[in-house]
């Protein structure tokens, strides 16, 4: 008897949870539901979603109590039909209990959820903290009841989204390196990549296309310099097209070493023209040259001169390069006869006589 009563409360609280008199029928029922749940929805609460949550769960399990009883007593009905004649309806009527609520797609609650199937069922994906304690998710109407509790492989092998606010995600950039010679970054150069990806169209089509970029190297420019090209990657469902990040990289040049905005230049002298003084012809980036003499000066091993001016350009300041450093090697001979050792060894310890 207690139960009985307590199951009878428990009804008329459905009822009032769902904004329905004890006579509503089974569409009614479902349409009630359909505009409670849109309505209590926590992602439309958001300044109240505490609230919201428990009127959501609250409203899912009346729903699923009262639809089950009707559907029940629906079944009872069928059943004492069967022994009586049946009716024949017209063409143009129809039971009003057609009218249940069939949903079988998110997009009632979700204006921005994109590129789900529309296969995917409302009720058979809604994740499990949605339920009331104890009991199991609500089914569409007409769905056996052995198929209300969805298995925890079919909610991970369909995911549905309910956020309003839910947009594309934007995946990792992709990092390519854009090769230069010294002279390309000296002089500043146009280069041309061309890139094939997948384009989503607006009718939700994936075609190939393929497109020119186009990077204007600026002179000065150095190693890791990163130049960004936005959403110029494949596009997927669901994701936006991922951007394209090219990285400067420097050649490597067969008499050049860039150190900042310097150029280091090697330049190896013989040993009698280190000591007698020499005049010498050195190349310059670009292909020119230029002559350098030391007829006052002797050149030794670790001996650098800096030539103003003719290193790299200097990116933030127009019109200034930097230095062009020359460092020597000293030639030496291998072989010495004893007469040539002991003229070495006299002009040396004639100039240390002196000095000293």
């Amino acid at each position: 008897m207690g139960e009985s009563t307590k199951s009878s409360m428990s009804t008329s609280k459905n009822y009032g949870i769902l904004e329905i008199s004890k006579s509503a029928s089974l569409a009614d029922i479902c349409k009630s539901y359909k505009n409670l749940v849109k309505k209590w929805h926590p992602d439309r609460n958001r300044s109240n979603q505490a609230e919201a949550l428990e009127k959501f769960r609250s409203i899912n399990e009346a729903y699923r109590v009262l639809s089950k009883n009707k559907r029940e007593e629906v079944d009872l009905l069928n059943n004492d039909a069967e022994k009586t004649p049946k009716k024949i309806l017209k063409p143009q009527e129809k039971d009003e209990d057609d009218d249940e609520l069939q949903i079988s797609s998110p997009t009632l609650l979700s204006r921005t959820t994109s590129r789900i199937s529309p296969s995917v069922d409302f009720y058979t994906s809604m994740p499990s903290f949605l339920s009331m304690s104890g009991a199991s998710t609500p089914t569409t109407p007409r769905t056996p009841i052995s198929d209300q509790t969805p298995s925890f492989s079919k909610i991970a092998s369909k995911p549905i989204i309910f956020s309003q606010s839910t947009s594309r995600r934007k995946p990792q950039p992709i990092e390519k390196k854009l090769e230069c010679t010294l002279e390309e970054l000296c002089n500043g150069c146009v280069k041309k990549v061309t890139i094939t990806r997948d384009f989503i169209e607006t009718k939700g089509l994936i075609i190939k296309e393929e497109e020119v970029l186009t990077i204007k190297v600026k002179p000065g420019w150095k190693r890791g310099t990163k130049i960004l090209f936005e959403g110029k990657r494949e596009e997927r469902p669901g994701t936006h097209g991922s951007d394209i990040i090219f990285s400067i990289d420097e050649k490597k040049h067969s008499f050049f070493k860039r150190e900042g905005d310097d150029l280091v230049l090697g330049v190896e002298v013989p040993l009698v023209q280190a000591l007698t003084g020499c005049t010498i012809t050195i190349p310059l980036l670009g292909g020119d040259e230029m002559t350098v003499s030391f007829d006052d000066k002797i050149i030794y091993p670790g001996y650098e001169k800096i030539i103003p001016g003719q290193g790299m350009p200097k990116p933030k300041q127009e019109n200034i390069r930097g230095d062009l450093v020359l460092q020597f090697l000293i030639e030496f001979p291998i072989y010495l006869s004893e007469d040539q050792r002991f003229q070495v060894v006299s002009i040396l310890e004639d100039h240390i006589t002196l000095e000293y």
